[in-house]
């Protein structure tokens, strides 16, 4: 049976980017993704946010944490992962977030600023 796990985003940078490094030395970069679309209802337009948070590996990540910043408005394509963790009463919890294999730079742009898209083998993040 085929499946398809492909998210398009687009939305502005919540926070400034942080970065860590596994311990095999790879750099992963975290942040998250302000999402907002408007509806009207009646005469009155709200507007709606989503966050998504997401992780950029490798040398998506590195330029990540180089260009972007806190309210950069950004395109990232990715897939979407669920982690799970202990928290201190000893319950499962577990959390969505997109993991980035493509983002553009919607922000006008700088002259040494690169057009962001990478090929990375998606075994690299898999295992860390």
């Amino acid at each position: 049976m085929p499946a398809l796990n492909r998210v398009q985003l687009i939305g502005h940078l919540g926070k400034e980017p942080e970065s860590r490094f596994t311990p095999n030395g790879k750099q992963v970069t975290h942040f998250s993704l302000a999402v907002s679309q408007r509806r009207k209802s009646g005469s009155e337009t709200r507007e709606y946010t989503e966050w998504v948070n997401v992780e950029a590996w490798g040398r998506l990540g590195e330029i990540t944490q180089q260009y972007l910043k806190k309210g950069s408005l950004v395109y990232v394509e990715g897939r979407l992962k669920t982690d799970k963790y202990e928290d201190s009463k000893g319950e499962t919890k577990y959390f969505s977030k997109v993991v980035a294999q493509l983002m553009q730079f919607l922000d006008k742009k700088q002259a040494d600023e690169p057009v962001m898209t990478t090929d990375e083998d998606p075994a690299e993040y898999e295992t860390a």
